[in-house]
């Protein structure tokens, strides 16, 4: 699994006490990695934990305890599943400029490193398959159909940064390229950026493979002065005296 783990054995543990185990996860490709911690506790004295296997069993219970001869528990198991999920150097920031009170669509274009292709490692990949639905950051994504081979999303420094530019940001996968021999993917993105007003805000283009696998892409987005609307001009109609001009804003909103 791709796991470095430490065995341990003929620890003592007082009441309450408190065990760190290390865990070293060491990957050589951009999938997922699956193992299992396990800790067997037995009494120190050797005896038993009574149990009493006449009453209806738990597969849980029973698949966490090893039985004794007698039918007593000689030991309790505790398993922590552990998904080790590769995450590659953040990438070069990707600047979309643009002026306030206007509109720019460009295309963006992303490289993924070390995509294995399915050939390598295809136990873990199918492994990573089949629970695929389970796993967190697939929530966020409800629509995507699950042949998608990459999920990405934009994620915001806060959530009043979010609520500045989720409506001014449009942004959507329109290529993708594989290239097995060199194991790198470039996946191309349409960005629309119309800004209202002058900003500067940071957002990170999250893009992970279904088997396995994160790449963080850092985006600025910058939104320059707008156009001067108009030249209001004055003229003096005497000294001491008072020159008005009018004029109307509107309101773009309610």
């Amino acid at each position: 699994y791709h796991y470095n783990l430490f065995h341990l054995t003929g620890i003592r543990l007082a009441p309450k006490e408190k065990l760190n185990i290390p865990v070293l996860f060491m990957p050589d490709a951009m999938t997922m990695y699956k193992a299992e911690v396990v800790f067997h506790v037995m009494k120190e004295n050797g005896e038993n934990w009574t149990y009493d296997a006449s009453a209806e069993s738990n597969k849980d219970l029973n698949r966490n305890v090893s039985l004794a001869e007698d039918g007593g528990i000689q030991g309790i198991l505790w398993r922590y599943p552990i998904h080790g999920i590769p995450e590659a150097p953040q990438q070069k920031l990707v600047v979309v400029q643009c002026q306030a009170r206007q509109r720019i669509e460009q295309r963006v274009e992303m490289l993924l490193f070390g995509v294995v292709p399915d050939g390598r490692n295809s136990d873990t990949a199918n492994t990573a398959n089949c629970e695929k639905t389970t796993d967190l950051f697939l929530l966020y994504h409800l629509g995507f159909s699950e042949k998608v081979e990459f999920l990405y999303e934009l994620q915001y420094q806060s959530n009043e940064i979010r609520s500045q530019l989720e409506s001014l940001v449009g942004m959507n996968l329109v290529e993708k390229e594989w290239d097995a021999e060199s194991e790198i993917v470039t996946l191309i993105f349409n960005v629309v950026f119309a800004p209202n007003k002058p900003m500067r805000s940071k957002a990170t283009l999250v893009v992970q493979w279904v088997t396995g696998g994160v790449w963080k892409f850092p985006m600025l987005f910058l939104a320059t002065e707008p156009e001067v609307d108009d030249v209001i001009n004055i003229v003096a109609v005497g000294l001491n005296k008072e020159s008005v001009v009018g004029f109307k804003l509107t309101s773009q909103t309610r």
